[in-house]
């Protein structure tokens, strides 16, 4: 004999097309009225930017992008500031990736970032695209005593021996911070373990909301800072504009998801507490009704 089932509380019935709207309306009108959330840089994101603050200017700074298309939102913010505040602070800027589709977007940070903000920089002195290096953590492992063995031209086949920039460095431990960027594997556990723990050079990381709680154990040991998600880049945003306010403008992209994010959000969790109100309320009718 079946059990009778608990009546549902009339909110328990509504059409989920209402919700799917309400959630669409929470993030579409924050977005048309610019709605944006004060943000301020924790500790995590500061130590990188006071990490490239601190470094004297021309220092080397290695940068991987390894991410893909799907993750933009949360990793391209965090990719351009990095590279806009290592090149406002004078330093020289080295760009690969681990990924397959990392080479269109380092492109589109040479195209979009380098050539716009900073046209005064030259290819092979101030920057250079190392491009895409298939093998995983093998690359990382392998940068660490055969960097121009691995690295023997740079994406347009230039041999590394002809540019300035490449020609005195022999392994990872000639950088002097690594900025990893990523989605998955291989990305910043990588950088940590195969480059960091073994040279001793400070890394850096950003990732999404998803995987940076497995990495938080490795700070401040073994990882200098971390930007988790969007959230993470938008405390790099704000670190960066304050101290370089004439990038304001540009510089607030993570900033300004912020605000629809964070009501989407709160509709979410109101609609969750809705649901368990609208359960347990016919619970106690079906209670009610047996009596």
């Amino acid at each position: 004999m079946s059990r009778p089932q608990a009546s549902q509380h009339p909110l328990a019935r509504i059409d989920r097309r209402w919700i799917f709207l309400l959630i669409a309306v929470s993030v579409i009108i924050p977005m048309l009225f610019k709605l944006k959330i004060p943000t301020r840089p924790s500790p995590v994101v500061q130590a990188i930017y006071d990490k490239i603050e601190t470094l004297p200017a021309g220092s080397r700074i290695l940068v991987s992008l390894d991410f893909a298309p799907g993750t933009l939102a949360e990793n391209w913010p965090m990719s351009a500031t990095a590279v806009r505040h290592v090149l406002s602070k004078g330093h020289k800027l080295y760009l690969m990736t681990l990924w397959a589709t990392g080479p269109d977007i380092i492109t589109r940070a040479i195209d979009e970032i380098v050539k716009v903000d900073f046209p005064s920089a030259t290819y092979g002195i101030d920057y250079v695209n190392l491009g895409y290096k298939a093998g995983n953590q093998g690359v990382i492992n392998s940068l660490g005593t055969k960097f121009k063995t691995l690295f023997t031209g740079d994406a347009t086949g230039t041999p590394t021996d002809q540019i300035e920039l490449t020609k005195p460095i022999n392994s990872v431990a000639d950088f002097d911070l690594i900025i990893a960027i990523g989605s998955g594997f291989p990305g910043v556990k990588e950088w940590i373990q195969f480059a960091g723990d073994r040279s001793n050079v400070a890394v850096a990381g950003g990732v999404t909301a998803v995987e940076a709680p497995l990495l938080y154990p490795y700070y401040p040991r073994q990882l200098l800072g971390l930007m988790g998600g969007l959230q993470g880049a938008a405390e790099y945003e704000a670190a960066f504009s304050i101290g370089y306010p004439e990038f304001l403008a540009k510089s607030e992209d993570a900033i300004s998801k912020m605000g629809p994010q964070t009501v989407a959000h709160l509709v979410i969790l109101a609609l969750i507490i809705v649901g368990n109100v609208a359960y347990f309320l016919g619970k106690s009718n079906a209670r009610g009704g047996r009596a």
